[in-house]
Parts: C-alpha cells; structure tokens; sequence
C-alpha cells in the first residue's frame, strides 16, 4: 500500500479490539437488561394489596412513574444491545469502521468511545444540522 493512499479498511488485529470493546459492552447491557427485568417482575409480584388509602394511591402513582422509567430504560438498552449487535456483522462482514456517509475510514478514538456508530463526526454533525 502506498505511504500517500489513505487508508480504507482496519487491520483484522484492529478489528480484533473493537470486537473485545464490543462484546464487553454487551455483556453488561445485557446484565442490565437483566436486572432490570427482574427489579419489574419484583414490582409486579409485590403489588398485590388493593386497600385504597390516600398513602396508597400516591404511592402506586409513584410506582407506575418508576416503572415506566424502567421499561424506558430497558428499552434503550435493548436498542443498544441491537445496535452492538449489528456491529458485529459489520467486522464479520467487513464493513466495520467505514462511515456510510463518506466512505471514510472513522478514527479510532471514536469507535472506542461509541463502538456501534457508522457515522464519523463530520457526517453526524451534517446529519445533525
């Protein structure tokens, strides 16, 4: 390869340590999903008691706000699972690393921070504007 070409793809060691960062995050996505389904299904078994005291509304309004929360919260973690996912094929199939806006090749610094982006900074913040 040419010192002046710009390079267009990442190296299969390179590779290698965003598959590490990646499996890693989503390890513990997956932990937190967990958990959080598991604080939810605690919720639902304790919530049995129909009495219908003031104390008792308030605080079953408090419990669906917290609920909600958690369901919000499972939710973004499911998308980000899907996402971290879907960067896995992209280095089983080549295509990891590769901004699908322009082509080029996204810093590392940047994959290591968001490892499931497909976007360099210029094409996010043109996306954004």
């Amino acid at each position: 390869m040419n010192t002046n070409e710009e390079k267009q793809r990442y190296s299969r060691e390179e590779l290698a340590e965003f598959e590490n960062i990646i499996l890693e995050k989503l390890t513990n996505a997956r932990k937190e999903v967990a958990f959080i389904k598991e604080t939810l299904s605690r919720r639902n078994d304790s919530g049995t008691d129909n009495t219908a005291s003031p104390t008792k509304v308030l605080e079953d309004g408090a419990d669906t706000a917290e609920k909600e929360s958690l369901n919000q919260l499972a939710s973004r973690q499911m998308k980000f699972i899907q996402q971290l996912e879907n960067a896995l094929i992209r280095i089983k199939n080549g295509t990891y690393g590769v901004c699908i806006v322009t082509g080029k090749l996204i810093p590392k610094e940047r994959l290591r921070a968001v490892p499931h982006t497909q976007h360099t900074i210029e094409a996010k913040l043109q996306r954004n504007d």
